[in-house]
């Protein structure tokens, strides 16, 4: 039985075509970025968080230019909107989301996960920032400020949370090993194990 290609497919394969007639792109340089896509991980992200935790000067390029501590690491950022880092302290919390669809910083985190993309996170995460994260076991004090930051097509957003108590003589694997995704959108804090 020989499948039937889809509209879709057709369109995918004629606009691919029409980039590399232009000179825009090659099928190469398409096919190499989706696979640098298809290899983000949230273990890039974490890689991040835990350097910025063990390197000072990192964590200040880190929070300078989110997408130039990225590269420093090895992770493509080419093509990709610029990465913005927010960094959490005593006092405050930031959480990210997207209110129009699914902007992520797909290149240092992956994917993003359904919830992220969900109608209801999007909302909850605008109404209700602090009972949105105690749902997912983030029960900040009450003097602590918590800020929602939208990512978007031009500008995708990570947190860089803060580093446990007790961890300061961890090395910057085990440090990476405790970091979530959820750590790096803000609805959840690093815990040690």
């Amino acid at each position: 039985m020989m499948l039937q290609e889809t509209d879709g497919e057709r369109l995918l394969v004629a606009v691919r075509r029409l980039l590399e007639a232009k000179g825009i792109a090659s099928t190469a340089e398409i096919a190499e970025r989706i696979a640098i896509t298809d290899r983000a991980s949230p273990g890039q992200g974490a890689r991040m968080v835990a350097r910025a935790w063990t390197d000072p000067d990192y964590r200040a390029l880190m929070v300078e230019d989110g997408s130039k501590a990225a590269e420093m690491l090895g992770i493509p950022m080419r093509g990709m909107p610029p990465l913005g880092v927010l960094q959490n302290a005593p006092g405050l919390h930031h959480l990210v989301v997207c209110t129009l669809c699914s902007c992520y910083p797909r290149a240092v985190l992956g994917y993003p996960p359904y919830w992220f993309k969900s109608a209801g996170y999007r909302a909850r995460a605008v109404r209700d920032p602090r009972g949105l994260i105690a749902e997912w076991g983030t029960v900040l004090p009450e003097t602590t400020k918590v800020t929602v930051v939208d990512s978007t097509a031009d500008y995708r957003w990570m947190v860089l949370p803060e580093r446990p108590a007790g961890t300061e003589d961890w090395t910057e694997t085990q440090l990476a090993a405790i970091v979530r995704e959820g750590d790096m959108i803000g609805v959840t804090i690093p815990k040690r194990p």
